[in-house]
C-alpha cells in the first residue's frame, strides 16, 4: 500500500520539531526551558504559520523560535525560506525576542552559509544546529546522518546516470541538445531528462528553447563535480591487489601497457591513480603502482594478461572493477602508448587521502577550474 505523502510530510515535521527541541535542551542545559509552542502566539487566525514555534526560557531572557521544516532543500528552497521566516517575523507579536530557523534533512556547505548571511538558525537532524542571538552562538557541528535515499527527489549516481554527469562534466559551459547528451553520454534521452531535471532544479544548468531544439549548459560544474566527489568517496569498490616485477618503478605505466598491447586486450581499460594523475598533471617527483579500471568481472582476465600475481603485502599493480561511465572519455595519452581515465575520474580517485594525493588532487582541481572559466 502506497503511504499518504501529506501523511508522511506531517511525520517528518514531527520528527524533526521533536529532535531539534531536544537538541535545543541539551545545548542549553538544565537551567533552561525549551517548548514547542506552535499556533500558539500568532497575532490573527489570517497570520501565517510556521511548521514550530519553540520557546527557550533561560533565566536571563526568552526566545522564540520560528521553524520551517524542509525535507528536500533546492537552492530556491533556501530563498523561500528566508522569505518565509522573515513574513512570520513580520507577524510576530513583537514583545517577545524571535528569530528564523530552517530545519532540514540535509544543507549543503554553501546552503549554510547563505542562511548565516540572512541570520537565519538552521538544524540538520543528527548532524549540525547553528543559531546566534546577541550574545547567545550555539554552532554544533556533526556528521549528517545518511539516509539510504538521496537528499534529493533523483539520485544522480546510478551506472547510467553518472554517464550523464561524466559527459556534462566533460562539456560544461556547452549548450546541447537532449539528443547530444545522450549520443555523449551513450545512454538514453530519457535517462538524461531525469539528470537534467534534478540538476536544473539545483540551478546547477541552465536551458534556452524549447521542444526538441531546447538547450542545456552546465554552469555550475564545481558543483556538480562536488556532489560526485561526496558519493564517489562514500561508496564501495570491488579492487584487488596484485605484483609485477618492473626493474624500474617510474617506468611501470609503459611496461603494462607494453603486455596490453602485445595481448591485443579486447575490452575497455584506463589508468588511473596517482601515476596516471602524475603523468597528465605533474607535479610528484616518483609514484609508486599503477591502478587500472576494467569492467566488472574483468579483473582475473587483465591480471592474466599482465602476468600478475595476487598480493596481499608489497603489492604495485591495483585493479578496480568499475561501471561504463569511469571508462566513458578514456583516451590514448600523448606521451604514453596507453589508455588513461578521463582526468575527473583521476580527480576522483585521488580523493582517497592516501600518501600526497590531496596535494596532488588540489593540483588536477585547479586545471579543471582553468578549463571551465575558458569555456
Amino acid at each position: 500500500m502506497n503511504q499518504n505523502p501529506h501523511r508522511s510530510g506531517v511525520e517528518f515535521k514531527r520528527q524533526v520539531l521533536e529532535e531539534l527541541t531536544a537538541t535545543l535542551a541539551q545545548a542549553f542545559g538544565p537551567d533552561a526551558s525549551v517548548q514547542d509552542l506552535a499556533g500558539q502566539l500568532f497575532s490573527s487566525p489570517d497570520s501565517p504559520e510556521p511548521d514550530g514555534l519553540i520557546e527557550i526560557t533561560t533565566p536571563s531572557k526568552t526566545l522564540m523560535i520560528c521553524v520551517e521544516v524542509k525535507k528536500e532543500v533546492y537552492p530556491r528552497d533556501i530563498r523561500d525560506a528566508v522569505w518565509k521566516l522573515n513574513n512570520y517575523l513580520r507577524f510576530q507579536d513583537h514583545r517577545q525576542e524571535t528569530i528564523g530557523m530552517l530545519a532540514a534533512g540535509s544543507l549543503s556547505p554553501g546552503a549554510k552559509d547563505e542562511l548565516k548571511a540572512h541570520n537565519i538558525a538552521y538544524f540538520e537532524p543528527g548532524g549540525s544546529l547553528y543559531l546566534k542571538h546577541e550574545r547567545w552562538l550555539i554552532n554544533i557541528v556533526r556528521p549528517t546522518k545518511r539516509s539510504k535515499k538521496p537528499t534529493h527527489g533523483v539520485d544522480l549516481f546510478t551506472d547510467a546516470r553518472e554517464s550523464v554527469i561524466h559527459a556534462l562534466l566533460m562539456h560544461s559551459n556547452e549548450w546541447l541538445t537532449g539528443m547530444e547528451l545522450a549520443d555523449q553520454a551513450k545512454t538514453s534521452s530519457y535517462t538524461c531528462s531525469l539528470v537534467l531535471q534534478e540538476l536544473t532544479l539545483r540551478e546547477w544548468v541552465e536551458s534556452t528553447g524549447a521542444g526538441p531544439s531546447k538547450r542545456r549548459a552546465l554552469i555550475r560544474p564545481e558543483k556538480l563535480l562536488d556532489a560526485w566527489a561526496e558519493h564517489w568517496q562514500a561508496r564501495k569498490v570491488q579492487q584487488t591487489k596484485w605484483y609485477t616485477f618492473v626493474e624500474n618503478p617510474n617506468h611501470m605505466l609503459d611496461h603494462l601497457s607494453d603486455r596490453i598491447d602485445r595481448h591485443s586486450v579486447d575490452f575497455p581499460w584506463a589508468f588511473t591513480g596517482t601515476a596516471a594523475a602524475n603523468a597528465v598533471a605533474p607535479l610528484l617527483t616518483n609514484t609508486d603502482g599503477a591502478e587500472i579500471i576494467v569492467p566488472k568481472g574483468y579483473a582475473r582476465k587483465m591480471a592474466d594478461v599482465l602476468g600478475l600475481s595476487p598480493a596481499s603485502k608489497g603489492a604495485n599493480v591495483t585493479l578496480i572493477e568499475r561501471e561504463e561511465a569511469s571508462l566513458l572519455y578514456r583516451y590514448r595519452h600523448p606521451d604514453h602508448p596507453a589508455f588513461f581515465a578521463s582526468a575527473y575520474i583521476l580527480y576522483l580517485d585521488l580523493l582517497n587521502g592516501r600518501g600526497r594525493n590531496k596535494e596532488l588532487a588540489d593540483h588536477l582541481r585547479a586545471r579543471l577550474e582553468s578549463l571551465w572559466e575558458r569555456k
